[in-house]
């Protein structure tokens, strides 16, 4: 899904990685920080207009200076892939054609549950949480994938 897109600003390190929390209702994002090392929270794109969600994702691409997505891949507890993934796969190539930046598919398993236990960690319950949960699933994501390559 790569899309050839090079586009360099002539900083070291700060094309920007974003990470997506697919959902029906709502897309969670995070953008890692300009040394990627850091996933941080950039909200939620409402996901039920699918052509508005993707001109949202080019604008905050270019904004941003994205390089890549990363789409989080809902595999099932043994890793197999169902409806879900199925979707989540065809989704990451529409946003790829959408952007013109590359798209990595990355194992969510567990993101929510970390998600979950980070909210509540930080005190935010409730109605709140609810809101927030698609964009801290975004960052474990994120985080997930940076700290991985950064092992490699």
């Amino acid at each position: 899904m790569s899309s050839g897109h090079s586009r360099q600003t002539g900083q070291i390190g700060s094309r920007r990685t974003c990470a997506l929390d697919l959902g029906s209702v709502r897309v969670g994002v995070a953008v890692d920080d300009e040394l990627g090392l850091l996933a941080h929270p950039r909200g939620c794109l409402q996901a039920r207009d699918e052509r508005a969600l993707l001109a949202s994702l080019r604008a905050l691409a270019d904004e941003q200076d994205v390089a890549r997505f990363v789409v989080g891949l809902p595999l099932g507890l043994r890793g197999g892939e169902g409806m879900a993934a199925r979707r989540a796969r065809a989704m990451a190539q529409r946003i790829a054609d959408a952007t013109g930046r590359s798209v990595e598919l990355w194992d969510e398993r567990l993101t929510t549950e970390q998600a979950k236990r980070a909210l509540r960690d930080s005190g935010v319950r409730g109605r709140r949480s609810r809101r927030r949960l698609d964009e801290a699933a975004a960052c474990a994501i994120l985080q997930s994938w940076l700290d991985a390559r950064r092992m490699e």
